[in-house]
């Protein structure tokens, strides 16, 4: 069962992701608008203060697609 105190404790620290990092979000914003779709690959690519770097990617399906459709409608 969820928690709705979970749901504020989220969003306050969410809230302070956003202000440390403005541009993420909206980077977020403009990807969500069409940009991805089935077939879709989404690369993530960590570079750590040492220098060290980490890097993988998925090939989004359509079962990702409904996740996220179903999680921008929690958000809301």
């Amino acid at each position: 069962m969820f928690n709705p105190a979970s749901l504020f404790k989220i969003k306050g620290a969410w809230e302070r992701f956003v202000s440390n990092h403005p541009k993420f979000p909206l980077f977020i914003q403009a990807v969500s608008k069409g940009a991805v779709r089935e077939g879709t690959i989404i690369e993530v690519h960590v570079k750590q203060p040492t220098g060290e770097d980490i890097c993988t990617n998925v090939k989004i399906t359509q079962s990702d697609l409904e996740l996220f459709d179903e999680l921008k409608t929690l958000i809301q």
